[in-house]
């Protein structure tokens, strides 16, 4: 099914029921993120989504690796949202008993790009969460601003690690700036947003970042 299997998905219920808002949690199924954010903290449910193979999934067209041995990226993440709406939310909110009036989608890295890609690509998300998102991504910046956004009403939290815009490739130091034209380009359109930094690189304080991410969520869902 896809690059996401039904079968490994989590379903953690907070406090406000099977009648409260739903977050979409982007994950790895090859290595797992670690997230210590616990359920009774949250109204909101947390469904955590498995997906594999992330430079394919999650990546909105095909590109070049950031390095010279990688794999270039696939591309697929318009397929992948189209399983995740069509397929995996249904199933899973059906199967759990879930009836949410209102959803957000949040990931980290390719899981924060691919999540600002669903949320500007469909209405199905109230908010999202690009944490220490891939907006380096190639053309990603000049795609946001020429789409016919209608954001009013929704939300955006975008976070990254202030020493991101110094590590990596050249490609990838341009993180901070790209994220600052994501924040400017969603205001413009309706949307509120929230960008902050926090001490480190993209690979430090990441449970951390996840946990304040899925706050600043469940509290925009919770009005």
């Amino acid at each position: 099914m896809g690059y996401l299997d039904p079968s490994q998905i989590t379903v953690r219920t907070g406090t406000g029921g099977t009648s409260a808002p739903v977050i979409y949690l982007v994950d790895s199924s090859e290595h797992p993120l670690e997230n210590p954010q616990p359920a009774h903290t949250l109204t909101s449910t947390v469904v955590t989504l498995p997906i594999a193979s992330w430079g394919d999934a999650l990546t909105p067209w095909p590109a070049a690796g950031l390095y010279r041995d990688d794999p270039a990226f696939g591309g697929h993440a318009a397929d992948t949202l189209a399983q995740l709406a069509s397929e995996v939310m249904p199933h899973v909110e059906a199967t759990h008993g879930l009836s949410p009036t209102r959803r957000a989608i949040c990931g980290y890295s390719l899981g924060g790009l691919f999540s600002l890609y669903a949320f500007t690509h469909s209405t199905g998300f109230d908010a999202c969460g690009c944490l220490s998102g891939s907006v380096w991504y190639e053309g990603w910046v000049d795609h946001l601003a020429a789409m016919d956004l209608q954001l009013d009403g929704r939300f955006a939290f975008l976070s990254l690690g202030t020493k991101e815009k110094r590590g990596g490739t050249p490609l990838m130091r341009t993180v901070q700036d790209r994220m600052e034209s994501c924040e400017r380009i969603l205001r413009d359109h309706g949307c509120e947003v929230v960008f902050v930094t926090s001490p480190g690189n993209h690979m430090q304080h990441v449970p951390e970042r996840i946990a304040t991410g899925l706050q600043a969520l469940d509290g925009f869902l919770a009005r």
